[in-house]
Parts: C-alpha cells; sequence; structure tokens
C-alpha cells in the first residue's frame, strides 16, 4: 500500500497519519504536544512521533513511507522548509524540514501552515471540492484563513496571506495580541465569544458552545453576545469577498461546530451589507479536524508529483 507520513501540529496537541495516494487515512494516531517542556522537547517529539508512524507503515503495509508533509502553526517559510515563528510553541528559524528528513532517512519532506494546509484539503477534498476560488476560515483560538485559488493556496509573496483574523473591523477596540486593536479575532474568534459570554453570564467557565445554546433558548444576553460576534464577522467576510471575490466561504473551527445558529445570521448580515457584490455561498468546513492531517499528506504526495515532473524533465 503506497502511503505518505502526515503530521499536523497544534498548540496543545499533534495529530499524524499514514494517508493512502486516495487521500485515505490509513492509520490515525494522536499524542500532547508537550509545549510546557520548552521549544527543543516539542522538536524531540515531532520527529520521533514522525519516525514512530515511518515504522508503523512498514509493519502495517510492509514498505516505507514515500514522504512526509507537516503543518506547524505561526509564521512558516514553506520554499525553505523553516518554521520562522510560533509564539505557542516557542521557536524562531526552526529548520523543520531538514530536520525531519534526516530522521527519516532522507524522505522528502514538505512544510506547510496549519491553516493553509487544512484549506488545501477542504479545498479539494472537503467543502470547497470543485470550487475555482474559495477563503477558508477557521473560527478557534484565533482566526486566520486560506486563499484557495485553482486547486492550490496562495501564501503570498512574504507567506502571510489569508491573515484575515487581524484586519481591523472595530477601531478602537479590544487590544489584538498582533499589537492594532478591534481586530476580528479579539470578537469573533471562539476564544473571544467565550471571554464575553463568561463575562455577560458571570460563569468563568463558560465558553462559545455555551453560548450558543444559550442563543438557542432564547437568552437575550446571549444573543446580545452572538449578534456582535456575528456582525464582526459579517464585516471582515464583507472585506474578504470584496478583495478576493471568492466563489464559496468555508467557515471551520470551533464555533461553526454551533451549526445554522451560526450560519443562518451570518448569511444574512453578509448578505444584509453587500452592494455591488456577488454574495458567495456560506457553507460549514466538511473535513473536522482530520483538515490538518489530510492537507499534510496532499503537501507530501504533490511533492513527489513535483519531483517525478522534475525527473521526467
Amino acid at each position: 500500500m503506497r502511503h505518505v507520513i502526515a503530521l499536523d501540529v497544534g498548540g496543545t496537541g499533534m495529530k499524524a497519519a499514514l494517508v493512502g495516494a486516495d487521500n485515505t487515512l490509513l492509520y490515525e494516531a494522536r499524542r500532547p504536544t508537550g509545549r510546557e517542556r520548552g521549544p527543543q522537547a516539542i522538536v524531540g517529539e515531532i520527529l520521533d512521533f514522525a519516525a514512530e508512524l515511518r515504522d508503523k507503515g512498514r509493519e502495517l503495509f510492509g514498505r516505507p513511507a514515500e514522504a512526509a508533509g507537516v503543518a506547524v502553526p505561526g509564521i512558516v517559510d514553506e520554499a525553505n522548509g523553516v518554521a520562522v515563528y510560533a509564539a505557542n510553541l516557542g521557536w524562531r528559524d526552526l529548520p523543520m524540514r531538514r530536520l525531519l528528513s534526516e530522521r527519516l532517512g532522507g524522505l522528502p519532506v514538505a512544510l506547510g501552515h496549519d491553516v493553509r494546509t487544512g484549506g488545501l484539503a477542504e479545498g479539494r477534498i472537503g467543502a470547497g471540492n470543485g470550487a475555482d476560488r474559495f477563503l477558508f476560515i477557521p473560527l478557534g483560538t484565533g482566526i486566520a484563513g486560506a486563499i484557495g485559488i485553482d486547486g492550490r493556496i496562495e501564501a503570498g509573496a512574504h507567506g502571510y496571506a489569508g491573515e484575515i483574523g487581524h484586519v481591523v473591523v472595530r477601531p478602537g477596540g479590544a487590544e489584538c495580541s498582533c499589537g492594532q486593536r478591534g481586530c476580528l479575532e479579539t470578537i469573533a474568534s471562539a476564544s473571544a465569544v467565550s471571554r464575553a459570554w463568561a463575562a455577560a453570564s458571570g460563569d468563568p467557565r463558560a465558553d462559545a458552545a455555551d453560548c450558543a445554546k444559550a442563543v438557542e433558548s432564547g437568552d437575550p444576553r446571549a444573543e446580545a453576545v452572538w449578534h456582535e460576534a456575528v456582525g464582526a464577522l459579517a464585516d471582515g467576510l464583507l472585506i474578504g469577498l470584496t478583495l478576493l471575490d471568492p466563489r464559496m466561504l468555508i467557515i471551520g473551527g470551533g464555533l461553526a461546530e454551533a451549526g445554522e445558529t451560526l450560519f443562518t445570521p451570518l448569511r444574512a448580515a453578509v448578505a444584509g451589507r453587500a452592494t455591488f457584490h456577488k454574495v458567495p455561498r456560506i457553507v460549514p468546513a466538511a473535513l473536522g479536524d482530520t483538515a490538518g492531517c489530510l492537507g499534510a499528506g496532499l503537501l507530501a504526495w504533490d511533492l513527489l508529483a513535483t519531483k517525478s515532473t522534475e525527473v521526467t524533465a
């Protein structure tokens, strides 16, 4: 069975898989990232995990993996295989591609940004399958985006494309970790909704999922929090569709798990703000938390296809 190794590294946990040539997850595993032990320990954990996946592939299929793909958060130089910076993981200028390739005996390795990699999977084999232009936006701890164009993800000139979470939608608003005020993710991320609902409800343990349930039950405090988040999100999306004219907006992450409690008012809010714009379809992501691994697998298969083309040429 032909397969590649796929790793999706997050701030608190890692997901890994062996991915077949038909994009099937042949084997899956998870483990904590262990960030409390520091960046050097995290890197060691990633390398060990990849080596375990290599050995598991040999055990299950009697042949080695053909390549590996890894998705990491933060700033990523995909062309040079360098994880430039990740605040949550504490690393800077980490030569991830080289380190993984060395640990895996010279195996070809592709490195990608976590959100762009998830967007690649959603675009090719998930909710955006068949869409020539899309914007993938996961609403989680923060908000980021992936710009899909004809089956690929646009990284931008410096690798920063898609950072819609740092579009200012409420000038002078809450301070963002990026240094600006009123960024989209300070209002419409799952963590922002959690903070707002905890304050409004008086329950410090309340989160965004609890807020969505309270909205469904008609709680006016929850409705106010939800309305503010949906309005800010609609403002941010309108900026995105004005600049990019996507055929589809794919919304994922924890907040999207609220289903139509989110999507019904969001579609109405975007449509109500549009003037000359062609409003795209707004749909939930389809792949859930497997998108990162599937995307990392796609990166690995794409790398092999590129190398094959270079040899043929």
